[in-house]
């Protein structure tokens, strides 16, 4: 019988293909992404990440009973203590400044993705909560995965690529995909309606924050329109 997650993972699979071979991933694995975009890249996810432990410390909040709980938290903490940290290292070496960081703006796609896990946090519940945020779990480890084998001569991305391939990633991920297997079988159709369509936004705004990055998006230039 096919899972849950895996009608998901068939749903999406042309999401998750062009993810995959997005200029940005695949410069990443062969060493040619430049380190601007990088930078550019590393400001800002840091930026969603921050908000995605919220929304996972917010998922805890929905849940029945209290292992899960204490598991949404876990979780939480580690997107503070392992990504979070790993992006403070990737700051130092990149040369991002305490002045940069103060007058960091999030980008649209950032901004909006973030808007995006909210929403589902506020007006859903846990297993629209999980269904949201599992393609950031996911699709960065089946990265990991595909990449693992590559050598790219920038010291920081031969980190980046060993982060999201290693055996504590994998058990998060699958933790979580066992979780919304479970709660997709107690939902209602329509919640699991609900559930399949914020996890398949949330794969167009993993691909769209790869486009983000490699062309270091911009808000509009207000004093550039011109006023009729």
């Amino acid at each position: 019988m096919t899972s849950f997650t895996e009608k998901l993972r068939k749903v999406t699979d042309s999401i998750w293909e062009a993810n995959f071979n997005h200029p940005f991933v695949r410069g990443i694995g062969d060493g040619t992404l430049p380190l601007e975009n990088f930078r550019y890249y590393v400001m800002q996810d840091a930026y969603y990440l921050s908000h995605f432990a919220k929304v996972q410390a917010l998922a805890g909040g929905k849940a029945d009973d209290l292992h899960v709980t204490a598991r949404m938290a876990f979780h939480a903490q580690g997107t503070y203590e392992a990504e979070l940290s790993l992006h403070e290292k990737f700051s130092t070496l990149l040369g991002i400044t305490e002045e940069e960081k103060r007058a960091f703006e999030p980008s649209p796609t950032a901004y909006a993705y973030t808007s995006h896990m909210y929403r589902s946090a506020i007006n859903g519940s846990l297993g629209e909560i999980i269904a949201c945020i599992l393609p950031c779990y996911w699709i960065y480890y089946e990265i990991g995965e595909r990449l693992k084998e590559c050598k790219p001569e920038e010291p920081i991305y031969q980190e980046w690529i060993a982060a999201y391939g290693g055996e504590w990633f994998k058990e998060l991920v699958f933790e979580q995909l066992e979780r919304l297997d479970q709660l997709a079988l107690e939902a209602s159709e329509k919640e699991r309606q609900k559930m399949i369509r914020h996890f398949t936004i949330s794969c167009k705004y993993e691909l769209s924050f790869w486009e983000m990055a490699y062309t270091m998006e911009q808000w509009p230039d207000t004093e550039a329109v011109e006023v009729q």
